[in-house]
């Protein structure tokens, strides 16, 4: 091959950050290629995920883990998000007199543990952690909650403190349990929930502090839910190596977050119109999202995709990537 020809190969691999030679090798396993993104080497195809709700959080932990495991083998996705469904234990009293819990969680600790003997260290998994205001939501109602920080502040942060105690026991026990990170969903730090002031009063320092207990995990990711995210918040000094958010709902570029932002990002996929996307579309978003992306990039969804896409639906994008 002449140095004209071999330029002109590079150069189009070099576009979409896929390095010629590990391509033709296809020696990368998903954990390989979740690593290189990581590090913002380059991979022989982009790494991808998606997921979606089973409800399965009535039934024993076996039936999580056998349907985590087959999505992952049917789909062939590079990254394992892990739902957590299962609810927090509640108080026998009124909602806000939760009790300190070492292993809140216990059905889904054993299916991380199941799960990760099943994935055999051939893909890397994460435990979704909802934040301490979402879980005492759960516990109450969005409505009570507001109702609370209102009438008593106090209260609410006290709730909030032994709320995240536990989860800070669930994080160290996920990661115990093998996974490499934990998904922290963040649904709060919004105009129309909390104002900038209200989320630095009564989410941001235990949001923080789930994160800082694992710290030395290689894959935590911040999930920002909603369409009005201050996600300029998240740029710096969070225990994150990625932010996964949703350029659909929130209307913010990659590329505006890229310039501001070195870290993975978790983005691409159109979870709003997932189901209807044609293949052509499909591959222009996720070719726009790449190039904007850069190297530090896993395509997924903004949240989690219609829990009744079909299996065809789904299959489009280990088709489109060729996994």
């Amino acid at each position: 091959m002449n140095l004209d020809r071999r330029m002109f190969i590079y150069g189009i691999a070099s576009a979409g950050f896929i390095n010629p030679i590990l391509r033709a090798s296809s020696a990368l396993t998903s954990r390989e290629r979740v690593d290189r993104a990581l590090q913002g080497k380059d991979v022989d195809r982009t790494p991808f995920s998606f997921w979606h709700h089973f409800g399965l959080e009535n039934l024993p932990p076996e039936r999580l883990t056998q349907a985590t495991l087959e999505f992952h083998r049917k789909f062939r996705t590079d990254l394992v998000k892990v739902m957590s469904d299962f609810p927090y234990p509640k108080p026998a009293g009124q909602w806000f007199e939760v009790k300190r819990q070492s292993n809140p969680f216990p059905a889904q600790v054993e299916a991380l543990r199941q799960i990760n003997q099943g994935l055999d260290k051939q893909a890397y998994f994460v435990e979704t952690i909802f934040n301490s205001w979402n879980v005492a939501e759960k516990l109450s109602s969005p409505k009570e909650v507001l109702r609370l920080k209102e009438q008593e502040p106090q209260r609410l942060l006290d709730t909030l403190e032994i709320i995240t105690w536990s989860q800070i026991h669930h994080a160290r026990l996920a990661i115990s349990a093998g996974a490499a990170g934990i998904f922290l969903a963040i649904a709060n730090a919004q105009d129309g929930v909390l104002s900038r002031e209200d989320y630095t009063k009564f989410s941001e320092p235990f949001d923080r502090r789930i994160l800082e207990a694992v710290r030395s995990a290689p894959l935590n990711i911040l999930h920002l839910h909603g369409d009005k995210v201050y996600l300029d918040r998240f740029y710096r000094d969070w225990a994150a190596s990625g932010i996964n958010y949703s350029t659909q709902g929130t209307g913010v570029p990659i590329a505006s977050v890229r310039q501001k932002y070195s870290g993975v990002l978790l983005v691409g996929l159109d979870e709003t119109r997932f189901r209807s996307l044609p293949p052509e579309e499909l591959r222009g978003e996720y070719e726009k999202a790449r190039d904007a992306a850069g190297k530090f990039f896993i395509l997924t969804p903004g949240c989690s995709v219609p829990n009744d896409s079909t299996d065809a639906e789904l299959l489009r994008v280990p088709q489109l990537l060729k996994a």
